[in-house]
């Protein structure tokens, strides 16, 4: 039996792993769509057809109502969306969508750890360390006198679903009262949906990657953060695989098991210098560096599918240690912004070597791949675009 599957999002690099990891297994065949006329995973060799959509941010009924349609023209085994939004928005209305199977948990469970206010109170029944927090209706119900600086004001939610669309929102870290008024000055939509005042924590972040079957966990594997673009902390542009803390599955662990988890999540937590962690968030979808843990040899789409569909394989005891993922373009980027930062000299000059020599029997490039260079191409004449665009 051949099972196709739909692949979304396919402009993000995540999307592009999923392809790659999938179109290699037998009998499955790769259908990619995203809002533009192309898009990075289309490119891969892996997938058979492209298919143009509505945008789900921007216009999610049409996007629904264009789901729906594909789905019942054509036989999907799985519909696999790779962003926040997109499997939001699918979840939340699964219910007219039919037949379309998605590899979730249901839309309450999904919600219960993408809501950061549920997640934490999630987490202190499952016996998890949080961060002290407050929730708040909107920002009428703020109490200057209670504020205790520094602190995190955080929206409950990532992505606000409206009826004018989705509104994005962020994470800011206040020292002062000028800052919350800026922070609000910044944020209508605090003015309307609740967020909360949190406990900043110092420290670092420290993630750990899930998988997990209908309650029952399969796999973990971890990463560090190498370089990132910008370098003061972003979007990850190289990264390492390392050993799991065993600390931090065990509340991974805990938390998941309470909420009965199914798929994939990425739990996020801050550790103090004192080595105590915090949870701070739960990713519920494919991650950034999805890449990694598949070259060290944790390959989670070919896992989460083989769970979903039933075909059979192995699951890994271990894996690589000091695997490295590059996004070469980004980290071309990140070291341009270096070089027109205030950093010392010495720093810039470090910099530059290790971007020239990035230990090559270790490092393997995110989309630059020989055996499928259409995605690296392709990407590379999209940066020369938008670069010649700037000037």
């Amino acid at each position: 039996m051949t099972h196709t599957i739909l692949v979304l999002d396919a402009a993000q690099r995540s999307a592009l792993a999923v392809t790659r990891s999938l179109g290699k297994l037998e009998n499955v065949r790769i259908i990619t769509a995203d809002s533009t006329p192309s898009a990075l995973a289309a490119h891969s060799k892996y997938s058979t057809a492209y298919l143009q959509s509505p945008s789900s941010a921007d216009e999610p009924e049409s996007y629904l109502r264009w789901i729906k349609q594909i789905c019942a023209e054509a036989h999907y085994s799985l519909v696999i969306p790779v962003t926040e939004i997109t499997s939001q928005l699918l979840l939340m209305h699964s219910e007219q969508l039919g037949d379309v199977r998605l590899p979730f948990a249901n839309y309450d469970t999904v919600m219960s750890l993408a809501d950061k206010y549920r997640l934490l109170e999630q987490a202190k029944s499952a016996g998890v360390p949080v961060p002290a927090f407050r929730r708040l209706s909107s920002s009428a119900d703020l109490e200057l006198q209670d504020i205790t600086y520094p602190c995190v004001i955080k929206p409950c939610l990532s992505r606000i679903y409206t009826a004018k669309g989705w509104i994005s929102t962020s994470v800011k870290l206040l020292h002062n009262e000028q800052d919350l008024q800026d922070a609000l000055a910044s944020a209508p939509y605090l003015a309307q949906y609740p967020f909360m005042i949190q406990e900043f924590i110092p420290g670092s972040g420290a993630g750990l990657f899930c998988l997990y079957n209908q309650g029952k966990p399969v796999t973990f594997f971890a990463h560090k953060r190498l370089r990132e673009k910008p370098p003061q902390g972003g979007v990850s542009v190289l990264s390492e695989s390392v050993a799991v803390d065993e600390t931090l599955k065990h509340y991974a662990q805990q938390l998941l098991d309470h909420v009965q988890w199914h798929g994939v999540a990425m739990v996020e937590f801050r550790v103090t210098p004192e080595g105590m962690p915090y949870l701070m968030e739960v990713n519920t979808r494919f991650w950034g560096s999805l890449q990694l843990s598949i070259d060290a040899g944790v390959d989670f789409p070919r896992l989460l599918v083989q769970a979903e569909l039933g075909i059979q394989g192995d699951i890994p005891d271990n894996y690589k240690q000091g695997q490295r993922l590059r996004w070469l373009l980004g980290d071309l980027d990140s070291l341009y912004l270096c070089l027109k930062s205030a950093y010392p000299l010495g720093y810039k000059l470090k910099r530059i070597l290790t971007f020239l020599i990035p230990s090559p029997f270790n490092t393997r490039h995110e989309t630059n791949r020989l055996g499928d260079m259409g995605p690296g191409i392709y990407e590379f004449k999209t940066y020369l675009r938008q670069l010649l665009g700037r000037a």
